[in-house]
């Protein structure tokens, strides 16, 4: 495993996070009481104990819209743990890519097999609402792009268990993250991190509709406006 640590990328640019935009708020104390100041005083006490890394420099008026991007675009998967191609659950991956195309791509591969292993899924149609953000990441990634042909288990589009014993070591190591070709489209790059504190400036660059009919999965950029056409994948 020794050669695909041998090399790191100085990655400072842009990439892109698609998200569902259906996620929404719940307060954690309205089974405490009913009274909504008295919720609303809570939920601002637990947020100010439990701030995250995002520290703002700007107006006050303009925190709460940056603490929302932030939770939507950063903290998530930190947060919300789960198993990936480069985690077994037991620990957050953030994942971007380079351009909006490669996150269609992958968050389509995701969304669509998400939906083969509900058990109320009929095949029917069904619309889905995404929401791509754009998120600066400055650090020194290991780059595994130049020894995927040495390493073909990097790219194997069901089995994650090589992967996630390279996530485990740079977990366990305090690496920032990797930056990897996409599986779902070859031409594609990927990014995971494994620490929020090398990503920034979250800002919300696009809307999306997924529209899944039959074996197509439809892309719009705005409702009845179709930008990709892709494959159900198999």
């Amino acid at each position: 495993m020794h050669s695909v640590f041998s090399r790191l990328a100085d990655f400072d640019q842009d990439v892109s996070r698609n998200i569902v935009s259906t996620q929404q708020n719940q307060s954690l104390f309205d089974d405490l009481t009913e009274d909504p100041a008295e919720q609303s005083l809570a939920d601002r006490v637990e947020a100010h104990a439990t701030r995250g890394a995002m520290h703002s420099t700007g107006d006050v008026i303009h925190r709460p819209f940056e603490d929302a991007r932030w939770s939507n675009a950063i903290a998530w998967p930190f947060e919300n743990r789960h198993a990936s191609r480069y985690s077994d659950g037991t620990y957050g991956v953030w994942y971007g890519s380079e351009s909006v195309e490669t996150t269609v791509y992958e968050s389509v591969y995701h969304w669509y097999k998400g939906l083969l292993s509900d058990a109320e899924f009929t095949g029917h149609s069904v619309v889905a609402e995404r929401q791509v953000y754009a998120v600066h990441c400055n650090a020194a990634l290991i780059d595994l792009r130049d020894v995927v042909d040495e390493h073909p288990n990097l790219l194997h589009p069901t089995d994650y268990t090589w992967c996630q014993s390279i996530g485990a070591r740079i977990h366990r190591e305090g690496h920032p993250g990797l930056v990897t070709l996409s599986v779902r489209r070859p031409v594609g790059h990927n990014v995971a991190i494994f620490t929020p504190n090398v990503l920034s400036q979250p800002r919300l660059i696009s809307a999306l509709t997924y529209r899944l009919d039959s074996d197509r999965v439809t892309v719009e950029t705005a409702p009845g406006i179709p930008w990709m056409t892709l494959t159900a994948p198999a």
